[in-house]
């Protein structure tokens, strides 16, 4: 075996018990599943009989599981509302032995869910034909970024890590970012950034991971697979976000790693090009970049670690996580 391989091995053995602070907007995704009858005589629509309802994390949360099933202590941080919905996410996390203690729980504010329905006929594929989204921002109060502020001081003692998921629901906030962000520079913990529409709002994180419509809202471009305009995107937003590197994920096309004063590292998609599903493979990346980095990992050995976890769970039905086992068994092979 090479050295390379042997020491992108060595790391996932270092991921066991790392503990990484998750703060953003914790989602809880509802499915609801039944069995396609008739077209209704109220309206031209489907009516389904219910079969079967499941619950998982989304938003945030994802990233979390994902770090728990690669072995690591994830402190998750952020808001949620006093209903069901929110206990639903906190039974979700104790089930899988994950610290609840720096969710808040406010009365004013309704937990994010979104129910996907899916139906089909008798031993079919379910297929999604209806998406219903609860939502509502984070109520911005000088109290609650006060205790948000207060809560990430905290964490930063012991967490090795802060990984950032923001899906815009206001749980992170610039004014927030700006006074934690010292406690952990101060500790010379990474601080990595998912921000789905907010990216350069955040200056001064170890490393961002967008994709590249992310890239492209960011910077009102298109990028149209030109490499040449996606090294100047790189480069434009490293500057912005002052950070250390810059992560960007081509979905079939790979990954893009930017650092300060080095030349693009170009990667190509592990595995096949045939994806099944893409969903939540961003959290993947980042849940696995961030974790490298804690365990001491270069920017690019992180980023080879990451591009054979994306390649994995895109190869997997809906929102998915992967085994240091099969982490190990992708790099071996």
């Amino acid at each position: 075996m090479d050295k390379d391989k042997e020491k992108l091995l060595n790391l996932i053995d270092r991921f066991a018990g790392r503990k990484i602070a998750v703060w953003g907007d914790y989602i809880l995704d509802e499915y609801l599943y039944g069995k396609t009858r008739r077209i209704s005589r109220e309206a031209p629509v489907l009516i389904i009989s219910y079969q079967n309802q499941e619950f998982s994390l989304g938003g945030a949360g994802n990233s979390v599981l994902n770090l728990r099933a690669l072995g690591a202590d994830p402190l998750p941080l952020g808001v949620l509302g006093r209903d069901e919905s929110g206990d639903k996410i906190c039974d979700i996390l104790r089930a899988q032995r994950i610290s609840t203690k720096f969710l808040l729980r406010l009365a004013d504010y309704l937990t994010p869910v979104k129910t996907r329905i899916l139906a089909g006929e008798e031993n079919t594929k379910k297929q999604q034909i209806l998406r219903i989204d609860k939502e509502a921002s984070v109520p911005e109060t000088a109290r609650l970024k006060d205790r948000l502020i207060r809560t990430l001081k905290t964490i930063a003692a012991s967490a090795e890590a802060l990984l950032i998921s923001d899906y815009n629901y206001l749980t992170v906030q610039e004014e927030i970012f700006a006074a934690a962000l010292p406690s952990f520079k101060k500790s010379k913990r990474p601080v990595t950034l998912d921000s789905r529409y907010r990216l350069l709002h955040f200056q001064g994180i170890t490393a961002a991971t967008p994709n590249e419509p992310e890239v492209e809202g960011a910077l009102h471009i298109e990028l149209n697979d030109n490499l040449l305009i996606l090294k100047r995107a790189g480069d434009l937003l490293l500057k912005n976000l002052q950070s250390q590197a810059l992560l960007i994920t081509r979905g079939s096309r790979g990954m893009a790693l930017f650092e300060k004063g080095k030349q693009p590292f170009l990667i190509p998609v592990h595995g096949p090009t045939d994806i099944v599903d893409v969903t939540g493979a961003g959290d993947t990346v980042i849940s696995v970049f961030t974790l490298a980095l804690a365990c001491g990992a270069s920017f690019r050995e992180a980023t080879l670690l990451a591009n054979h976890a994306g390649g994995i769970v895109v190869m997997k039905k809906g929102t998915a996580t992967l085994s240091p086992a099969e982490l190990k068994e992708s790099i071996s092979g």
